[in-house]
């Protein structure tokens, strides 16, 4: 809570930690994950980038982030509009509008990796936030178990290419699916390997 911590000890009351999932992947939305804790409460115990976590801690923690921090709100940017402004400009815009979207508004902002420089808020970019800020853990867990269900949703409705298991990720599986039927309507087609 260091960087949390230190932003409050300079008068912010509501700083959110920010961070995103699915930018690598060949298929689906980006999204975007803003949370404000609650520093009054203990973290859930366990926090941690949620790349290094196992599918059922993640969901346990990501529970208990809903249910304590003082608000927490999702963003994504589909498929289409990626191939349209490009992957790095979609994860911009969908953590802006996680930001933008928290209630009560932020006034300090902890990023991981990237700079929103049409954020207007005060902010933080942290390499590696994910794993030295509880702040950024917390969004980052809250964004991959939102995007996973949602990948297992799409998994129903666009069959044959494993969904479910890879979440869009670049696997060879995923890309034998590809080969096999071609892509479909969530894939981005502006990505190398999706014909």
């Amino acid at each position: 809570m260091l960087f949390e911590t230190e932003a409050k000890s300079k008068g912010f009351r509501f700083v959110a930690g920010v961070d995103e999932v699915g930018r690598g992947c060949l298929a689906g939305c980006v999204v975007a994950a803003a949370v404000v804790l609650d520093l009054e409460k203990p973290l859930p115990e366990g926090l941690n980038d949620s790349k290094k976590l196992s599918a059922k801690r993640r969901e346990k923690i990501a529970e208990e982030i809903r249910q304590n921090a003082l608000c927490y709100s999702i963003a994504q940017v589909e498929a289409d509009e990626i191939d349209r402004i490009n992957i790095l400009q979609a994860t911009k815009k969908a953590m802006i509008s996680a930001v933008e979207a928290l209630n009560p508004a932020a006034d300090f902002v902890l990023i991981d990796a990237v700079q929103l420089s049409d954020c207007r808020l005060p902010q933080k970019s942290i390499i590696g936030g994910d794993a030295v800020s509880a702040s950024i853990a917390a969004a980052s867990v809250v964004a991959k178990v939102y995007r996973d269900n949602l990948m297992r949703e799409l998994d129903a409705v666009y069959p044959g290419y494993g969904f479910a298991k890879h979440a869009g990720y670049g696997t060879k599986a995923h890309f034998e699916a590809i080969r096999a039927h071609g892509a479909c309507q969530i894939h981005r087609k502006s990505f190398k390997g999706v014909e």
